[in-house]
């Protein structure tokens, strides 16, 4: 018996849309194409009419042999929680090439919301501020946001140019009413999905999960409390750039100076220097902070990321962020070190220090399958640790925090735009060079300890090292996954 959803009430709106989003699904991912079409017939059927109406008014007014591409992103515009979405597979290359284009114009949208409606907004938050001159059109219009530049002449304090960043009218309502459809339709995924012998996913817990992070795209305040942190934590750091909170913010308003500069991947050159820039900033910085505590960029699509004329990687939008403790730095850590030494033992405690352990099969299963990678080649690297992440999710041998399934979604993205720049960037260079770095290598932080602690303990025991080594090599030349030996008669 089928798992029922109710589908959309538009009439009109399945046979414009649903074909469009069966045909951009990619051939690896074929057998989850009804799933993704059910599921997204059923998140329509629950909304509003009112906003169904003008979702259905949108298709209507594109050309009838609109690409399906552009359906789909016409569709994304359109609700939040889809647009978000769309801004993290823009740059996922197992996409269609014609899709990942017209997706990667949800990174940076032309305003469309009219100063009638903003205006009225900021004025009500800010009053009448002395010197301080409102641009009539806006700079830009994001998915929960509009942009808005602002100049401070004359007056008692210095002049200041900086831009207004003011919630979409109805926002709230909207990005609610999609985060509880899509909880909702957690437990239908796990149940459709297990009708059609797809893999196990914890689609309920994944989404339920991250739906009060994404909630944080709506608060203001909390935006500017991650900036305040940003620039305190980037201040010494002549080659990156963070807005800087002003004194106009409220609880329902951010200002914050402004930057201007090209789209990241729109630079013309300094590439690879680019690339190395965002891995350090982004990713080995925060990493290796000595706090307990750490706050990782969540939301580093090529939007928000600029290059300003004199050569300075800008970072916008802190509303999103990924906080990791030293903990599970250190577990990650050992993931790569335990692979290093062939210790499976070390690698499946490493791993369930991230999570909570669900399977144990699943969790010793996924243990030997990384370990023989490893053996057979493959360096355990960034995207390598990102693999075993991921196949400890859908394999269900961990459930995750929040925190963590936000920072693999993060991580995901901000390797597709350094891929972008520079195909040959490695994470794993620049982190060691943040390891051993006089700044980040601070006695209170957990670089010394893991360094000083598992390095240590690794040195000592190289016999057992190479023990574990030669036994992995024989199971593999036994079961015949050595292709350069012969496997024994």
């Amino acid at each position: 018996m089928t798992t029922s959803f109710p589908p959309a009430a538009a009439a009109g709106l399945a046979p414009l849309l649903m074909p469009a989003v069966a045909e951009l699904v990619p051939p690896a991912w074929a057998g989850y194409r009804p799933l993704i079409v059910e599921a997204l017939d059923g998140f329509l059927g629950r909304l509003s009419g009112a906003r169904l109406d003008a979702i259905v008014a949108a298709q209507l007014e594109l050309p009838e042999d609109a690409t399906a591409a552009a359906r789909v992103v016409a569709l994304a515009r359109a609700c939040p929680s889809l647009h978000k979405l769309g801004q993290v597979l823009a740059r996922d290359r197992r996409l269609d090439a014609q899709l990942r284009v017209r997706l990667q114009t949800l990174e940076s949208l032309p305003p469309e919301t009219p100063a009638e409606v903003w205006l009225p907004l900021i004025r009500a938050e800010i009053g009448a501020v002395p010197h301080l001159e409102i641009a009539p059109q806006a700079l830009a219009e994001a998915s929960v946001a509009i942009v808005v530049p602002f100049a401070r002449h004359g007056g008692i304090a210095p002049d200041a140019r900086g831009v207004f960043k003011v919630l979409k009218p109805g926002i709230e309502a909207q990005l609610a009413e999609e985060l509880a459809i899509w909880a909702e339709l957690g437990d239908w995924l796990e149940a459709r999905s297990a009708e059609l012998g797809l893999p196990e996913l914890p689609y309920r817990e994944t989404l339920s999960g991250v739906q009060g992070l994404l909630l944080n795209e709506i608060r203001p305040e909390t935006e500017q409390a991650h900036l305040a942190a940003a620039c305190r934590r980037h201040a010494e750091d002549p080659n990156v750039l963070i807005p800087q909170p002003l004194e106009y913010c409220t609880p329902r308003l951010t200002a914050m100076t402004r930057i201007d500069g090209d789209k990241i991947t729109e630079a013309t050159g300094h590439r690879p220097r680019l690339a190395r820039a965002l891995y350090a900033a982004l990713l080995a910085q925060p990493f290796w902070q000595p706090q307990a505590q750490t706050m990782f960029h969540a939301d580093p699509h090529a939007g928000n990321l600029r290059v300003t004329a004199d050569g300075r990687l800008a970072i916008l939008d802190w509303s999103l962020v990924a906080v990791l403790d030293r903990e599970a730095r250190i577990a990650l850590v050992r993931v790569v070190l335990a692979a290093l030494a062939q210790d499976g033992a070390l690698f499946a405690h490493a791993l369930a220090a991230l999570g909570r352990p669900v399977r144990e099969d699943a969790l010793r299963a996924l243990s030997a399958t990384a370990l023989a990678e490893v053996r057979t080649g493959r360096l355990p690297g960034f995207d390598w640790l990102l693999s075993v992440l991921d196949r400890a999710a859908t394999m269900r041998a961990l459930e995750f925090p929040e925190s963590l399934v936000l920072l693999r979604k993060a991580l995901f993205t901000l390797a597709g735009v350094v891929a972008e720049l520079d195909a040959d960037c490695g994470a794993v260079p620049l982190l060691l060079k943040h390891a051993f770095d006089a700044r980040s290598f601070d006695p209170r932080g957990f670089g010394p300890h893991v360094f000083a602690g598992d390095l240590g303990t690794l040195w000592l025991s190289g016999l057992p090292i190479a023990a574990r080594w030669w036994a992995g090599y024989w199971q593999d030349w036994s079961g015949g996954r050595l292709p350069f030996l012969p496997v024994p008669g």
